[in-house]
């Protein structure tokens, strides 16, 4: 098992995101955050890090449990934990 590994790729095994070119757009665009600091594609997470990913109208925030290089679909949510999930109002 990893002790580190790529936002984009982790996010894209984990299928918190389906696919890691959105996973890398997402955090291109300055939405996901790791230990409230904005994350970039390339920034390297670890288990107990805690991520805030906006979607849209969608906050979901999670922490990781732990790394895997692949995981098979009933595997992939055990690898985090969803400690909230908020709708925000973008129109405002």
């Amino acid at each position: 098992m990893a002790t580190t590994m790529r936002l984009d790729k982790y996010l894209k095994v984990s299928r918190l995101i389906k696919r890691r070119t959105v996973a890398k757009e997402v955090a291109e665009k300055g939405r996901i955050a790791v230990n409230g600091v904005t994350a970039k594609p390339g920034t390297n997470v670890k288990s107990g890090d805690e991520l805030v990913i906006r979607f849209g109208p969608k906050i979901v925030t999670a922490k990781i449990e732990r790394l895997e290089e692949n995981a098979k679909k009933e595997q992939a949510t055990e690898m985090y934990t969803i400690l909230k999930e908020e709708r925000t109002d973008e129109s405002r």
